[in-house]
């Protein structure tokens, strides 16, 4: 290979290395700092659930566990807002890591939080021109038309955490011949063929 030909090749890497890198060598490492920061989000939805089902506390003051110490945590829209970009984001980067099974699943997924997105998206709009929609009294997303907001966000959660679970089965275990076409570290081993 010529030495302008490495070059090029060494300055493709160069500019994009820490994207092949997080979906190669690192992303495995970066699938657990995803799942640490999308459990430690499910864990406020479900002290949320149990302290408005189990423990009977008025909605308002049903936090989860930091929004009794940050009650911010818990009524800024910007915030909620900008995990839900974060998660979009991060669904998308980490996508190129994923192939077969793992990718359909991962995508399904991404598709979900991005309607999640863009329910947070017309939350934060609606705080930020200081007009709710439909003359409510705060900020609505369109299925909390039908649908109470925690309710709502323990569903979305949900809708989101299966497919994203099943998609990282499928990445650890992948089925015959797609264990091939990973560049991570991911995959514990490769599933068996059934004869």
């Amino acid at each position: 290979m010529s030495e302008a030909a490495t070059c090029t090749i060494a300055g493709t890497d160069q500019k994009s290395g820490w994207m092949q890198k997080l979906n190669g060598p690192w992303h495995q490492y970066a699938l657990w700092i995803y799942t640490a920061i999308v459990l430690g989000h499910w864990a406020e939805h479900l002290a949320q659930a149990t302290q408005i089902y189990w423990l009977g506390w008025p909605v308002p003051e049903s936090r989860g566990v930091l929004g009794l110490w940050f009650p911010a945590l818990v009524t800024s829209e910007a915030l909620h807002y900008g995990y839900a970009l974060i998660m979009l984001v991060s669904f998308w980067i980490l996508r190129k890591g994923f192939v077969g099974q793992s990718y359909r699943w991962w995508m399904v997924a991404f598709w979900i939080q991005f309607w999640h997105h863009i329910e947070h998206a017309m939350l934060q709009a609606q705080v930020l021109f200081h007009h709710n929609l439909f003359g409510s009294p705060i900020p609505l997303s369109l299925a909390q038309l039908l649908v109470p907001r925690v309710e709502l966000h323990l569903f979305y959660n949900t809708a989101v955490f299966v497919p994203m679970v099943i998609a990282m089965f499928y990445h650890m275990f992948p089925m015959p011949g797609e264990e091939a076409h990973q560049d991570c570290s991911c995959a514990w081993y490769p599933r068996v063929a059934r004869a």
